[in-house]
């Protein structure tokens, strides 16, 4: 998602972002509710579930929390720490005015939700 930014405007994402630890086991985001904040994973790894079931495991670089900040709506998942994960995350009052300002990062965002419905719909 960030490839395609230049090395200012990584630099200008990062300062934006404060970084979080969590603990194995320990909930980063619950299914339904409300959510400000968008996070790109440092460290570490998280499961993704809805409805109770695992969906997909992420990773270093995968980032999640995006569609409730840009829709305004409940979250869509469940996020659950694993293997010491630690998250750069931004909270929706630096997301939108980031995204507006830069629109290769609204692309990427706009091409990793596609992928994420691909994704669900496939199965």
């Amino acid at each position: 998602m960030f490839s395609e930014l230049p090395e200012k405007d990584l630099r200008r994402l990062a300062e934006s972002m404060q970084e979080r630890t969590y603990s194995d086991g320990q909930e980063v985001m619950v299914e339904g509710e409300g959510g400000i904040g968008f996070f790109v994973i440092l460290e570490g790894s998280a499961k993704v579930s809805v409805g109770g079931g695992d969906v997909r495991a992420l990773g270093p670089g995968d980032s999640f929390g995006e569609m409730a900040i840009i829709d305004g709506r409940a979250r869509s998942a469940s996020i659950t720490a694993a293997d010491g994960l630690r998250c750069a995350g931004m909270t929706q009052w630096h997301f939108r005015p980031f995204v507006r300002d830069h629109p290769d990062f609204a692309w990427a965002i706009m091409q990793a939700l596609v992928k994420r419905v691909r994704d669900a719909e496939s199965r």
